[in-house]
């Protein structure tokens, strides 16, 4: 089984324990990986390590700037170090030597950020890093991982004494829900589904994979079809994947323990805009300092929980049909909008549905505008042509929508109809 059964009762384990036990069988693998820690080899689970191979574990003492520039030097003799420490004081104190020594350099120092988010609880905003995604990906040659749970984790760290180069791996603090398994993928750069769906795409990472994948049986009880994006991998990104579900969902939703700004939302927003711009909506940190508090209760008062999920998907789709065209007709009101929106989501039977030229099946009103738009010109052609709309014919006839059917014999382009079709969807989603 790649995933657990959510239904089922879900176990709590700190990301963090699986950094520690991948520290463990990447050092059983090979001799050359050391770990350094800045005195926190117990919060950061290196303490594992060290028990086990004390000749490879040096420990820096509160000095995460020379814990840096060491790495660097053992990484240019041939060693595969680890270096670990509180997110907010490695990388966040010693970002420049990061950046010089190591990257610059390109030597393949691994290093191990613990207590990120703000779900650090009570030790504050001093602590609580929620900027270290954003510091980190914009190094070049720099890797950033953000596993989702422990066994996440453990892979990710021996993943990473494997691969080429800096790697950065970002872990909370608190228990976090074990979702993934040990037959899960993992594979550094490579996004995985965990869910499918045609309605919304969330991608999300960290903790926030457990909460995208509740949110998404959420939508799924009111009608929405949400994939379940884990993209562990935030440098480098997966851009095939996410090309993927943006054509496929038409809208995004990204979820992290971070802020928005520089983060995972960022990313995919950055390389959307410049390949495939579709509504995205983000939820992170927005533009805070973190704040002493329980773990959860910080969770629910910055917005990081499933059900901030839900409604910014439930937007998110009501953007992707909000288009406008002249021959839309009039939004609908009271039990006729209610009644119309019902039937155009709701998926009719098969011997109703639209059969296309091209072998595509339609069975509601968001599929129709998902195919026109992707319909060859010979099959639109053949649906729409002179006095024939066979498009308008099945509206008015299944879905008893008179009025967007009249309005759609007025549209005679492939884009033109999906306007219509993408308006009138946007009018009925404030009904559903």
């Amino acid at each position: 089984m790649q995933l657990v059964n959510l239904d089922a009762e879900i176990k709590l384990v700190p990301i963090r324990n699986g950094y520690g036990e991948g520290l463990v069988l990447a050092g059983d693998k090979n001799k050359d990986v050391v770990v350094l820690c800045a005195d926190l080899s117990e919060s950061t689970r290196s303490l594992a390590f060290q028990q086990k191979y004390p000749g490879r574990f040096v420990e820096v003492g509160v000095a995460e700037q020379n814990m840096a520039s060491l790495a660097a030097g053992m990484a240019m003799a041939g060693k595969v170090p680890f270096i670990s420490s509180y997110a907010m004081f490695s990388p966040g104190r010693n970002w420049e030597q990061i950046r010089t020594t190591i990257c610059y350099n390109e030597v393949g120092v691994k290093i191990g950020g613990a207590h990120a988010g703000i779900s650090v609880g009570p030790d504050g905003a001093t602590h609580q890093a929620v900027e270290d995604i954003a510091i980190m990906r914009v190094i070049p040659n720099m890797t950033v991982l953000v596993p989702c749970d422990a066994v996440e984790a453990r892979k990710a760290t021996v993943a990473a004494a494997e691969y080429p180069g800096p790697v950065y791996i970002r872990f909370a603090r608190e228990k976090t829900a074990v979702v993934t398994t040990d037959a899960t993928p993992f594979k550094i750069g490579k996004a995985e589904v965990f869910a499918e769906g045609t309605d919304v795409a969330i991608i999300a990472a960290g903790t926030m994979v457990y909460e995208a994948l509740v949110a998404a049986q959420q939508l799924e009880k009111e009608g929405v079809s949400a994939a379940v994006i884990n993209c562990h991998s935030v440098k480098p990104l997966d851009t095939k994947t996410i090309l993927d579900y943006a054509r496929k969902c038409g809208s995004i939703v990204t979820a992290e323990e971070h802020q928005i700004s520089g983060g995972l939302g960022a990313a995919v927003s950055e390389f959307l805009a410049g390949e495939y711009p579709v509504p995205i909506k983000r939820i992170g940190v927005q533009n805070k300092f973190g704040q002493s508090g329980a773990p959860e209760e910080l969770m629910k008062l910055y917005g990081l929980k499933a059900p901030n999920i839900v409604q910014a998907a439930k937007e998110a789709v009501k953007m992707k049909y909000s288009g406008t065209s002249e021959h839309v007709p009039a939004a609908p009101r009271g039990e006729q909008a209610s009644r119309l929106s019902e039937r155009a989501f709701k998926p009719v039977p098969a011997e109703i549905a639209f059969k296309a030229r091209d072998g595509a099946i339609i069975t509601n009103l968001p599929q129709l505008h998902k195919a026109v738009l992707s319909m060859d010109n010979g099959t639109f052609k053949h649906h729409v042509h002179g006095s024939k709309h066979d498009f308008a014919q099945w509206i008015a006839d299944v879905h008893q929508d008179n009025d967007l059917a009249h309005a759609l014999r007025k549209a005679t382009t492939k884009a033109a109809v999906a306007r219509v079709i993408g308006a009138r969807l946007g009018q009925l989603a404030r009904h559903r």
